[in-house]
């Protein structure tokens, strides 16, 4: 055990036994999502480097505080990458919080999200205790996968001292073809390129252009763009970028609360809501919303839809960063927190008021 990891347990012992709060923090680029920051800062970016990395078996495992740019440029060194194209939103982001956050970039619907790839996590419970979970290989979860679980969970179950990614390899070649067109009839096509064996990787749409990645091998990206009769676009690559770290036009403007939709692909456009940009092949819908009301009315549209509408930046919480659950799922959520952080000293009500 590093003298860093034992130095957090007992940090962590301390606050369970005066039951102070603490707030986990790595480079501090998500800490606009979510409810409530509260807490004594635990500083977890010096703990960093990667443990190992074996290309061969397409597994890396890195210390909490790895720099996700430290992680990309390993992987792309062997043409290889992290197939859920996590967003940054500043230079600091860490891999801890990119798991924690548990959000994913343009590729996630068509090559799998943040929990899809997480093959084992070490951390530190609210006891201070320190536990393994899965491995660094693919055949290795029995029962409850625990590893997955802390995907999205916002540092609420315990502090993440190292994690294990499956990687994938880079495809070969890639396009970004542009087609004009209104929102339906995008909607309605995607849905039905969706059901078709075409090399899809990202879409977005945004006011009637329609954005299509390929990804694959020479010939199948010619033969579906032949298919779908899109134009070509130059300089794609920084499309994407942008499109992921939220630094396109849409996500511009500081006056409106930012709500992220995720619903079913064939869901219809709600009447409320604002300007909207679409992404996911429909799954995922951003709007910029002028008022809470609007951001309720989002909610209570898609909940209708089987889906659910999130805060996800915006000086105004107090409807909630997250869809309130329904009280069976509540009920499970508390227990996973008193098992995990008995005392409730990390990152209280970061996710709910109710933990």
């Amino acid at each position: 055990m590093s003298d860093t990891v034992g130095e957090w347990r007992e940090r962590i012992r301390a606050a369970a036994a005066t039951r102070t709060p603490l707030r986990i923090v790595g480079g501090g680029s998500k800490d606009f999502y979510g409810q409530e920051l509260a807490g004594e800062r635990f500083d977890t970016s010096a703990h960093r480097g990667i443990v190992d990395y074996d290309p061969t078996e397409l597994v890396i495992t890195a210390r909490c505080g790895t720099p996700l740019t430290a992680i990309e440029e390993a992987l792309d060194a062997e043409h290889q990458m992290l197939a859920f194209e996590p967003p940054h939103f500043g230079h600091g982001a860490t891999l801890g919080g990119c798991i924690a956050a548990g959000l994913s970039g343009p590729r996630r619907a068509y090559a799998g999200a943040v929990r899809d790839v997480v093959l084992g996590v070490r951390l530190l419970d609210g006891r201070g205790d320190d536990l393994s979970f899965g491995g660094r290989v693919m055949k290795n979860v029995a029962g409850f996968d625990v590893s997955r679980l802390i995907a999205g969970s916002l540092g609420t179950l315990g502090v993440i001292v190292e994690v294990s990614l499956k990687c994938l390899p880079r495809p070969k070649v890639e396009m970004t073809l542009e087609l004009r067109t209104g929102l339906a009839e995008a909607l309605r096509r995607l849905n039905e390129w969706g059901a078709q064996p075409l090399p899809l990787s990202a879409s977005c749409w945004y006011r009637d252009r329609l954005l299509l990645r390929l990804s694959g091998a020479t010939g199948a990206l010619a033969g579906a763009a032949r298919r779908l009769a899109g134009d070509e676009v130059a300089d794609a690559a920084m499309l994407w970028a942008d499109v992921r770290e939220q630094r396109h036009a849409f996500f511009a403007d500081p006056g409106a609360a930012l709500w992220r939709a995720s619903v079913p692909s064939t869901a219809p456009q709600p009447g409320v809501g604002g300007d909207v940009f679409v992404e996911w092949g429909g799954a995922l819908r951003w709007f910029n919303v002028a008022t809470a009301e609007e951001g309720l009315a989002l909610r209570a549209w898609a909940s209708e839809h089987g889906g659910h509408a999130t805060l996800f930046r915006g000086a105004d919480k107090s409807a909630g960063a997250f869809q309130a659950l329904p009280p069976a799922l509540l009920a499970l959520h508390q227990r996973l927190k008193s098992q995990f952080d008995p005392a409730g000293v990390l990152n209280p009500r970061r996710m709910y008021a109710q933990f």
